[in-house]
């Protein structure tokens, strides 16, 4: 049984502990509602251009002059994994989400036969992703919002994919990141990146839809819109992600300030308990010393 001693100090150590995540949770707020106007003022461009590439993508799907972006290199043989995690932890079931269905997507492809090559982006995703797939990781990149979060950035892992598209590395390229709800909701999206995919445009197509004739032609827009809506998907994830973690990281913080203060009262109630007793043991000591006299 824990002295009063050992209760006293368990008390005020759940106290200090409670005080940093009640603190970790106002702050994870105060950097949420800046994270959700973010993500949500870039949703309606980053759909809206993938719709104008869909419809331009429809055209030219299947013709020899079609872009690499597009077209793809023929093969499905090389699978490259863009896995997008926070560099810290503390924000409860947020990384381990991504990794589990990214952990999923590779066994599956491995099983098919394919092979998987993962750029991780995020301290968290190299450390959960190498206990099964260490030598699938072919880089890390860290410390992607700090000091703040660009559009620059995203550009610098976008052209890195297209760069290593170039190169022959990989035939298909997908990223897998949490998509913002809500501050208690976020869903894992696997997104496919290179090739542009084609399938959501066949099955939203409208069959009323307007044709438009385009100036310059359909090729000469492709060439200059798709790697700029790589640079924007890439981004956009990175954008939700943020918000993601914020959010998960302020729920996980609420959650865990209240177990503090659950704990507390029970080792209070515990303490008070054992000191009542021990005051009850004292006077039982004293009243039959003083009968023995």
């Amino acid at each position: 049984m824990p002295s009063l001693k050992d209760l006293k100090v368990r008390i005020n150590s759940t106290k200090n502990t409670q005080k940093i995540t009640s603190a970790m949770k106002m702050v994870s707020a105060a950097k949420l509602r800046r994270a959700q106007e973010q993500a949500e003022a870039a949703r309606p461009y980053a759909e809206r251009m993938e719709k104008v590439l869909r419809s331009l993508a429809v055209s030219m799907a299947g013709k020899d002059n079609a872009p690499a972006l597009l077209a793809g290199t023929g093969r499905d043989q090389v699978h490259l994994l863009v896995v997008m995690t926070s560099d810290r932890g503390l924000c409860g079931a947020f990384n381990s989400s991504i990794t589990r269905q990214a952990r999923k997507m590779a066994r599956d492809l491995k099983a098919n036969g394919k092979q998987v090559k993962i750029l991780a982006v995020g301290r968290k995703a190299r450390d959960q992703m190498k206990r099964e797939f260490l030598n699938e990781i072919i880089a890390t990149i860290e410390d992607v919002g700090k000091p703040r979060l660009t559009f620059d950035s995203a550009a610098k892992i976008a052209q890195r994919i297209s760069h290593m598209f170039e190169a022959g590395e990989f035939d298909v390229c997908t990223v897998v990141y949490n998509k913002f709800k809500s501050a208690i909701t976020q869903i894992v999206t696997p997104q496919q990146l290179i090739p542009f995919a084609l399938s959501s445009a066949n099955e939203n197509a409208d069959a009323n839809a307007a044709i438009y004739e385009y100036e310059p032609d359909e090729e000469a827009i492709l060439a200059d819109l798709l790697p700029r809506n790589l640079s924007m998907q890439v981004y956009r994830a990175l954008l939700e992600n943020a918000a993601s973690e914020q959010g998960a990281r302020m729920t996980a913080m609420d959650n865990a300030t209240r177990n503090a203060g659950d704990m507390i009262n029970k080792l209070t109630i515990n303490y008070n308990r054992t000191r009542q007793a021990n005051i009850t043991k004292e006077l039982i000591e004293i009243i039959s010393g003083a009968e023995a006299v």
